[in-house]
């Protein structure tokens, strides 16, 4: 992972994990994991650990790109 790798998942693509996950709200282990990346992430000298990256990786990969299901349309 370098840095510009992270920065770019934390910055871009962490916000809409956290927005999906904590819309779903049912597993809590996965709503505090989440959370605590968002926390940890905004310090300056944090690196996740290779556990941390990996589940990082897929929660990105499977909820930082999908496409939002739960949007209303306005007009119907």
């Amino acid at each position: 992972m370098t840095e510009h790798e992270l920065d770019e998942i934390l910055t871009h693509r962490w916000p809409l994990v956290v927005r999906r996950v904590m819309a779903d709200g049912s597993d809590e282990w996965l709503n505090g994991f989440v959370r605590s990346i968002a926390k940890h992430g905004k310090r300056p000298a944090w690196r996740p650990s290779d556990k941390q990256w990996q589940i990082m990786r897929r929660l990105v990969s499977e909820l930082g790109t999908a496409p939002d299901r739960t949007m209303e349309l306005i007009e119907r």
